[in-house]
């Protein structure tokens, strides 16, 4: 993995040239909290394989156009671990209305039935036998400048997703269960606006 360059605002023209080029880019976002109507989107983590890893601390009140256009890219496959939380966040805090979206966590809770540890660190520790380190995950991902570790930490939770996603996708071809994964990916956006509109708990009994 290349050396995470720490961007300010929004992509370079560079790096953004390089993403758009991709056929899959891995996405997380760190916030100051889980309530995206009080906590602001602090850091959004894109990565190429084998290419960049642009770790960007946005400026919510400019937006992110490098970003946006990328992530509204219908070419383009942003995988997530746990996607309906980051493209709420991305929808209300940048206006970016991610488009084509796979999200390793539907993924793994349709393909490894035979468990109910679907984190991220539990899904890699038994796809890749890589144990990641999330001491980090709660810490202030607002502060100006981030530390060694949070850097080192933001970076390993894009660095894997795409190998989650090819080995997720072998298990759910198998299952014949591939197709249910995609038409969820799909409902992924529609589940955003309900979340949106107040509408998150729809589906209790």
């Amino acid at each position: 993995m290349k050396r995470p360059l720490v961007l300010q605002g929004d992509l370079n023209e560079e790096i953004a040239a390089e993403f758009a080029s991709q056929a899959d880019l891995s996405v997380d976002c760190e916030m100051m909290g889980l309530n995206p109507w009080r906590d602001r989107l602090c850091v959004v983590q894109i990565m190429a394989e084998r290419g960049s890893v642009a770790l960007v601390q946005v400026d919510e009140s400019a937006g992110a156009p490098r970003i946006k256009e990328l992530f509204e890219n219908t070419a383009i496959n942003k995988i997530f671990h746990f996607a309906r939380m980051d493209i709420l966040y991305l929808q209300k805090r940048l206006n970016i209305d991610v488009q084509n979206i796979f999200c390793t966590k539907i993924a793994s809770r349709l393909a490894r039935t035979y468990t109910d540890r679907h984190g991220l660190k539990e899904v890699i520790r038994e796809l890749t036998g890589e144990v990641i380190d999330k001491t980090n995950q709660s810490s202030d991902w607002g502060r100006a400048e981030l530390t060694p570790d949070q850097i080192y930490y933001a970076a390993d939770d894009v660095r894997y997703l795409f190998e989650l996603k090819r080995k997720l996708s072998e298990i759910l071809v198998r299952e014949e269960r591939m197709d249910l994964a995609e038409r969820c990916f799909d409902f992924l956006r529609t589940r955003r606006d309900l979340d949106l509109g107040g509408f998150g708990l729809i589906f209790e009994h």
